[in-house]
């Protein structure tokens, strides 16, 4: 993709994305660039200057995007980490279970483990509250 500055013969100024310079040359040499103000498709490219990230930006960039996923997997295994701790493990028993607590009103206790999505759906069409989470390996860092 590339960004090019334009300017209409009306004295409007824009930018527009293009995905590459040679469709901005098609379009323009088949006089299918307009302007908003819809008076004239006299389109000209405008001087501009290309944006080049520098090493240091490029990995600054990187730092803060991998601080982040860092953030946010720890984040999901501290989670993890509390569920597994406060709430008993069922496996694929996991939508009979919430129904028989949600229903029988017997054995009531934190419980996780495994549905679809559309059993989720249904269980909360039911009324039986539910909650999804993404489940990180113990392991990433």
């Amino acid at each position: 993709m590339i960004k090019y500055h334009l300017k209409c013969e009306c004295g409007i100024e824009f930018e527009s994305w293009f995905s590459n310079s040679k469709e901005y040359d098609r379009l323009e040499k088949k006089k299918l660039l307009s302007c908003q103000c819809g008076k004239s498709n006299k389109i000209s490219k405008q001087l501009m200057a290309p944006q080049v990230l520098s090493k240091k930006q490029e990995t600054s960039k990187t730092s803060k995007q991998e601080l982040f996923y860092k953030t946010v997997n720890k984040k999901l295994r501290d989670l993890r980490e509390y569920v597994e701790k406060n709430a008993e493990y069922v496996g694929d028993n996991f939508v009979s279970e919430a129904r028989s607590i949600h229903y029988d009103k017997k054995n009531v206790r934190n419980i996780y483990g495994k549905a679809s999505p559309k059993q989720t759906e249904e269980l909360i069409e039911e009324g039986i509250e539910v909650n999804t989470i993404p489940w990180v390996e113990k392991t990433n860092s």
